[in-house]
C-alpha cells in the first residue's frame, strides 16, 4: 500500500458517490483518479486495467461533456433505460472485447492475469460507456465487474484496492436505487 494508492482510492470514493448523486463533478475528479491508477497499474504489471485506465481518462472527458452538454437539448442527459437490443449490443461486445484483449495479453506480455484482467477491463470500458450515457443498467453491470473486482485485488494482495472495490460495490447497488427513482419519477410527471 503506497501514498498514491492511499489518494487514488480516496478519489475514487469521491467520484462514485458524485455519479451517485448525479453531479457532473465526478468525471475531473475521476480523471485524476484513473491517471493515477494508470501508474500503479504499470508498476503492478496489470496491463490490461493500465489499458482501462487510459481509456477511462477519455470516457471521463466523454462523460463529463454529455452529462453538462449531451442530450436532445444540449443541456445535458438524463438518465434512462437501455433497449434490450442495446443492453445486448452492449454485453456482446464486453464478451468479444474480453476475447480479444485476453488473447493478446496472454500471447504478448508477461501480465499476472491476462484473460481474468481483460474481461473486467471489457465489461468495465461497458459500463463506463453506459455511464456516461446515464443509462441505468451501468449499476447493475458495475455491481457485477465491482465484485469480481474485489475478489481479484483480494488474491493479488491488494488489499486497499479491493476495499475500494468493495465500497465501490456498495455505491453502485445505491447508484442503481437512486437512479432508479429518478426515472420512474420522470416516468409519472
Amino acid at each position: 500500500m503506497s501514498w498514491l494508492e492511499l489518494i487514488a482510492a480516496g478519489l475514487g470514493i469521491v467520484a462514485v458517490w458524485l455519479t451517485v448523486r448525479q453531479n457532473p463533478w465526478c468525471w475531473p475528479i475521476g480523471l485524476v483518479m484513473v491517471l493515477l491508477y494508470a501508474w500503479l497499474f504499470f508498476d503492478w504489471r496489470l496491463y490490461s486495467n493500465l489499458l482501462l485506465q487510459l481509456l477511462f481518462a477519455g470516457l471521463q472527458l466523454y462523460g463529463w461533456w454529455q452529462w453538462t452538454r449531451g442530450g436532445e437539448h444540449h443541456d445535458g442527459r438524463q438518465v434512462s433505460s437501455l433497449s434490450v437490443s442495446g443492453l445486448a449490443a452492449g454485453l456482446s461486445a464486453g464478451a468479444g472485447g474480453a476475447l480479444l484483449l485476453g488473447y493478446l495479453m496472454a500471447t504478448h506480455t508477461d501480465a499476472s492475469s491476462p484473460w481474468l484482467d481483460a474481461t473486467l477491463t471489457a465489461f468495465s470500458l461497458i459500463a463506463q460507456l453506459w455511464m456516461a450515457q446515464k443509462r441505468l443498467q451501468c449499476w447493475a453491470l458495475w455491481i457485477v465487474v465491482d465484485l469480481c473486482y474485489v475478489a481479484f485485488f483480494l488474491h493479488s494482495a491488494l488489499y486497499l484496492t479491493a476495499g475500494l472495490y468493495a465500497a465501490f460495490t456498495a455505491l453502485a447497488v445505491s447508484g442503481w436505487l437512486s437512479w432508479r427513482h429518478a426515472t420512474a419519477l420522470r416516468a409519472s410527471a
